[in-house]
């Protein structure tokens, strides 16, 4: 992967990251919803009634939005977390921020600390750098926390 992105400038190698995850999770969203629709034609259909699917429904669109963030910093649950949010029809007007900072955040990422472990990892780079890298993540994380709540506050 390295050799991919090698000479290129480092905000070049963070927009085609952020692009690729944004849509690959915008993607996964939309098939999720696809499952849904589709399973509103089965003879299921009266199980997407029940009270439970809508008390999931309702649960997901008030915290959703930070799992999709935060699920952006996960291996595997990432793509269940988009698809799921499509699958219970989370708003786009909340979805679509939500995925656009994960995809940000996974981004700044694996162009920063995902390179520095593989770098230190092969021992090309000090060690201390893994901490900058660490520090700027944190920093990423606890912006987005309180970004999110004054948007809930302004809700």
């Amino acid at each position: 992967m390295e050799d991919l992105v090698a000479g290129w400038p480092f905000w070049v190698v963070l927009v085609v990251f952020w692009v690729g995850a944004f849509a690959r999770g915008t993607a996964t969203y939309w098939v999720g919803r696809g499952v849904r629709a589709g399973g509103g034609r089965t003879r299921w259909s009266h199980h997407l009634d029940r009270p439970g699917v809508a008390r999931a429904e309702r649960f997901v669109r008030r915290v959703g939005p930070p799992a999709v963030t935060l699920g952006f910093l996960t291996v595997g649950l990432q793509t269940a977390i988009n698809a799921s949010s499509g699958m219970l029809r989370m708003p786009l007007r909340r979805f679509l921020p939500a995925v656009a900072l994960g995809a940000l955040l996974w981004a700044v990422v694996y162009t920063t600390v995902g390179m520095a472990v593989v770098d230190a990892a092969l021992g090309r780079v000090p060690w201390w750098w893994l901490l900058v890298a660490a520090g700027v993540v944190l920093l990423v994380v606890l912006a987005a926390r309180r970004l999110r709540r004054r948007v809930d506050a302004e809700a």
